[in-house]
């Protein structure tokens, strides 16, 4: 088996044993259970915001160890304050460091949009989701069936949370796309090599109906590519290893943050300068 097959069959095992040891009627319990959840959608296509969701990821299975010194609230706090408009925590434990406190931890610190991202292959880890504060959820579209998708899909949002579909290319897409969705992300990451190519996202980005939120995701790394894809039609952006690499991520996203909206104010005169 592949590394992504390898972590689907984990994650069965390890949600039946999360299943035992903390059951649904338990989860519903949680004080995060009952809050009103934020709107990912809403925040990426608020205009005042950058667009960006930053990322928390200790290590992947790619890379290995990524960061292991930065303290989630710290990261996350600064994160915000940088002017991100969503977070991205990873929960997985065994292949990307993560945990579940990790997202506990970081919703008690901000107040903007969370992404649960981790491998969802069941509606109990929705219920996790919401019980830890998320206020989205990550369906892959490389591990679930199209029915599966829908299934999740709609669990999600009865529950009060948004859904972020992830695509890797057109025949996910044209199979997986269905209603309810809130968010369309183009990983520009193929999970089964690892291997990174932008053209993903420029490729897919007309597939994707124009009514839909759409992101890019992975393997960005210059402000001045979030301005080429703005202009090919995406509504945001999803940046983690970039940040994560630093031993201060949230000073790299400020400085990238910067960067990115000077770019787009000199692109915005620009075009007023030429009557567009």
């Amino acid at each position: 088996m592949n590394t992504l097959e390898n972590i689907i069959a984990d994650k069965f095992v390890e949600v039946e044993s999360r299943k035992q040891l903390r059951p649904p009627v338990v989860l519903e319990k949680s004080s995060f259970f009952s809050r009103p959840t934020l709107s990912l959608k809403s925040f990426l296509l608020d205009s005042a915001k950058s667009g960006i969701i930053t990322e928390f990821k200790r290590k992947s299975p790619s890379k290995g160890l990524i960061n292991g010194t930065s303290s989630v609230e710290l990261v996350s706090k600064g994160y915000e304050q940088a002017g991100a408009s969503a977070l991205s925590i990873l929960t997985d434990q065994q292949y990307f460091g993560g945990s579940t406190s990790d997202l506990e931890l970081a919703r008690v610190q901000v107040s903007c949009p969370i992404l649960r991202k981790d491998f969802v292959v069941d509606e109990y880890q929705i219920v996790e989701a919401k019980s830890m504060g998320a206020d989205c959820i990550l369906l892959i579209a490389a591990v679930l069936s199209p029915k599966k998708v829908k299934f999740l899909a709609s669990f999600a949002q009865s529950l009060g949370l948004e859904v972020l579909l992830e695509v890797h290319n057109l025949e996910e897409l044209e199979q997986s796309f269905c209603e309810p969705l809130d968010v369309v992300g183009v990983n520009n990451r193929n999970l089964k090599t690892f291997e990174v190519s932008l053209a993903t996202s420029l490729e897919l980005v007309d597939r994707i109906p124009k009514e839909v939120v759409k992101i890019s995701e992975s393997g960005i790394s210059d402000p001045a590519t979030l301005v080429a894809f703005r202009k090919a039609g995406f509504n945001g952006f999803l940046i983690g290893e970039n940040f994560m690499k630093s031993i201060h991520p949230e000073q790299e996203a400020a400085k990238f943050i910067q960067e990115f909206r000077r770019l787009m104010k000199e692109k915005q005169l620009g075009n007023e300068a030429y009557g567009n």
